[in-house]
């Protein structure tokens, strides 16, 4: 399908949402003449109508006037939204939940008989088109919409398509890993304003040095341990700083916080 051909709407005009957005018109992938947000106000319509996008307060215009349907409300109201808009989605609608803890299952459920659905999981670093997404579809979806919604996604950086089961995994990986990263970032950076640096360097210094390090686990393909390995020399600075970390459990600390979001995750689908 030709990007001029795809009319593209999004149920929910959020940042996630907007960042997505963003990544298809950079990319070149749809114009944003065809490009249709919907929300309750202007709060959040102003920055797509920036864009270049159109913007309207009803969800029915959307769907209405869209082939590709994204779906990015918060978890509470979607219940009230699908039933707004089903009699509206067709057989030929493509609808796309972003919505965190609702399982293909129930969108099915509360959609038309059917009705391609497919579930995606993006993280915050899809705004500046560098994020980390999986999707999954549902039954009623063939492998030309997959490859149509990959190819549009992957404009937003990493998309992979996975079992749905994988997806609550993901959150506590890479959703909410971000956060960890944060935190882990702001730790160094204080760590080195500890030691006399002034903040806003010690900050992008910091910021680089993740960068970096992510750049070079893409691009050689090496498991972490072996660059790690890499850069420690016997006596050296960084094994001396590697066994605080260690008695710290950094490590163990880690895997339980992924734990504990999958987990979360597992029961908001079960609410």
């Amino acid at each position: 399908m030709e990007a001029s051909e795809l009319w593209v709407g999004f149920v929910g005009a959020g940042r996630m949402a907007g960042g997505l957005a963003r990544g298809l018109l950079k990319a070149g992938k749809v114009p944003a003449s065809n490009i249709l947000a919907s929300a309750p106000s202007d709060k959040n319509l102003d920055a797509w109508q920036e864009l270049g996008c159109r913007t309207t307060h009803c969800n029915l215009e959307v769907v209405h006037r869209s082939t590709l349907v994204f779906l990015a409300t918060k978890p509470h109201t979607l219940p009230g939204v699908l039933e707004e808009i089903r009699p509206a989605v067709g057989p030929y609608h493509i609808v796309v939940s972003l919505v965190a803890g609702v399982t293909i299952q129930t969108l099915q459920r509360l959609l038309p008989p059917r009705t391609k659905v497919l579930r995606i999981m993006p993280n915050l670093p899809c705004v500046v088109q560098a994020g980390a997404m999986v999707f999954s579809r549902g039954s009623n979806v063939g492998d030309e919409e997959a490859a149509l919604l990959k190819s549009l996604l992957s404009s937003c950086g990493l998309c992979e398509e996975v079992p749905e089961s994988y997806i609550d995994i993901h959150t506590g990986l890479s959703s909410s890993g971000v956060a960890y990263v944060y935190l882990f970032a702001e730790a160094l950076a204080e760590g080195a304003v500890k030691m006399g640096m002034p903040g806003a360097l010690a900050s992008r210094i910091t910021a680089q040095t993740l960068l970096g390090a992510a750049k070079m686990l893409l691009e050689t393909g090496e498991h972490p341990a072996k660059l790690r390995g890499d850069v420690c020399t016997p006596g050296g600075t960084t094994i001396y700083a590697l066994h605080q970390l260690e008695k710290g459990a950094l490590r163990a600390t880690v895997m339980d916080a992924v734990e504990a979001a999958t987990n979360r995750a597992c029961d908001m689908a079960k609410d």
